[in-house]
């Protein structure tokens, strides 16, 4: 006996809940098998160590912590006799890790019963064969459940992304196909205002004339300034009187044409100094013809470059044909998952963007980065629609030690203090039945913790809640025993 053990009584054994209605001969094997171990303050056992014993607490107060990057972060804390912890998944057998998904300090002398590992297995395949399949079937039941519905969270992630791609990509393809056949009518107009002005009495330096102003005025409609609704409305006024006072029928139907060109008085009136007054209105007219379809030319480029952009930020999202693990910019993430979900977003949340430009790119799996922003995105918006539809999300990022920090903000009414420690538990849900399968934080919560090293936390308040994600700026060692378990995995103390 070790100078930290101590006798074990089996009738002191038997006090606790966990085996008070064990017999006396079962009370003896475990005493027997087992022993009573004096802890003073400090670490009982680490996370990601092998799990090589069963504790249960006889006295005195344990914490327990979980592995968060760089820190260990305090989950719970008791004094309650008979709480366990340790190898209690020893019977699964090599089905599963065998190894601590959390560490156990004690803060003062405390003793606990310990069972190695193997005997606990063997204790309770002997002693409960049918409990023993009850929990095996439970456990990785529960496993297949949430493989299960994880995958139904993507593919409903995929479903809204998937609509809100089709109707940012509608818009800007049917503004082109209605640009192309504008064009294709201005086009055929101006052949046919060629035929009538190669058939008139120009002579060959007027028709010369004409396509030097027409070249410049294609260039005037590149350069085009922008101009307020009532600056605009003012120029329209000034050049519909102008084409009216120079013999040109419904000016004011070519004025707004001309001014979104970019042209003014001073534009026309050197027109009228180089082409003589006869054939000026038909000059007028084959100018407004090649600002149209200049114009319309435009129109296309810019649907088809927002398609375009729309394709690259969907192939961003998706992170098609790069790296799964590589360094990225996380503003490049975010800004793609925002355009993804501006469908979804729509008109009534305004989102406002506080970037950190100077923030270096982190090692991180982008794809699934781009999964959490979803998830936190998506949450976002329904808590703003559960207030009324109106509201403002605030992306931030910035700098907080040696971790990147990317937060969520919303206007929407908070999550109350009383369920925030189960936002993360699998399958816990707020939304409607039909809406949320309560795995999108918890998938969040392992992508960032387990998989990248960092910590995802919430901040609420009625009208102000964060959701913050910190991710290390560098890549950090593998951490033994990271791999596994959940947020709710840290829970100790029995139901």
């Amino acid at each position: 006996m070790s100078e930290r053990e101590v006798s074990c009584d089996p009738r002191e054994i038997g006090s606790l809940f966990l085996f008070e209605r064990l017999s006396p001969e079962q009370l003896g094997r475990l005493c027997a098998e087992g022993r009573v171990e004096r802890f003073e303050a400090g670490p009982v056992y680490t996370e990601g160590e092998p799990a090589t014993c069963f504790f249960v607490m006889l006295e005195g107060t344990v914490v327990m912590y979980r592995r968060v990057g760089a820190d260990d972060v305090e989950v719970s804390r008791t004094s309650q006799r008979g709480v366990y912890a340790g190898a209690m998944q020893a019977y699964l057998g090599e089905r599963v890790p065998q190894t601590y998904v959390n560490s156990m300090r004690v803060t003062g002398p405390t003793r606990f019963f310990v069972l190695p590992a193997q005997s606990f297995a063997d204790i309770m395949q002997e002693w409960f064969p049918m409990a023993a399949h009850l929990l095996e079937g439970l456990f990785f039941g529960a496993k297949d459940t949430q493989r299960a519905i994880g995958q139904r969270e993507r593919l409903l992630a995929l479903g809204s992304l998937s609509a809100g791609l089709t109707h940012e990509l509608n818009n800007p393809a049917a503004a082109a196909v209605r640009a192309t056949a504008a064009l294709r009518e201005r086009v055929g107009k101006m052949r046919h205002k060629l035929a009538v002005i190669a058939r008139g009495p120009y002579s060959r330096e007027a028709l010369a004339e004409l396509i030097d102003i027409q070249e410049r005025t294609a260039e005037r409609v590149a350069k085009a300034p922008a101009l307020s609704p009532l600056e605009a409305s003012d120029r329209e006024d000034e050049l519909a009187d102008w084409l009216e006072d120079h013999g040109i029928a419904e000016g004011w139907r070519i004025a707004p044409v001309f001014v979104q060109a970019g042209l003014d008085t001073d534009w026309l009136e050197q027109v009228a100094a180089t082409v003589a007054a006869d054939i000026l209105p038909g000059a007028v007219g084959w100018l407004n013809y090649t600002v149209e379809t200049e114009l319309l030319m435009d129109e296309i480029d810019d649907s088809t470059t927002r398609i375009s952009h729309l394709v690259d930020a969907a192939k961003q999202y998706a992170q098609l044909d790069r790296a799964p693990h590589r360094v990225a910019d996380v503003h490049e993430l975010l800004d793609s998952t925002l355009l993804m979900l501006s469908g979804k977003i729509g008109r009534r949340v305004r989102v406002v963007k506080e970037y950190d430009r100077t923030l270096p790119e982190v090692p991180a799996y982008p794809a699934e980065l781009n999964q959490v922003w979803t998830n936190l995105i998506d949450n976002a918006v329904s808590a703003i629609g559960s207030a009324g539809g109106d509201g403002t999300l605030t992306v931030r990022t910035a700098r907080e030690g040696d971790r990147l920090l990317v937060e969520f903000r919303d206007t929407g009414p908070g999550v109350p203090e009383e369920i925030r420690d189960r936002i993360f538990d699998p399958f816990f849900t707020t939304k409607p039945v039909g809406e949320g399968t309560g795995l999108g934080l918890d998938i969040s919560w392992r992508i960032v913790v387990n998989k990248h090293h960092g910590s995802l936390q919430v901040e609420s308040v009625p009208g102000d809640t964060r959701f913050r994600v910190l991710l290390p700026l560098t890549a950090p060692e593998e951490q033994p025993g990271t791999g596994t378990g959940t947020g709710s995995e840290s829970a100790e103390e029995p139901a």
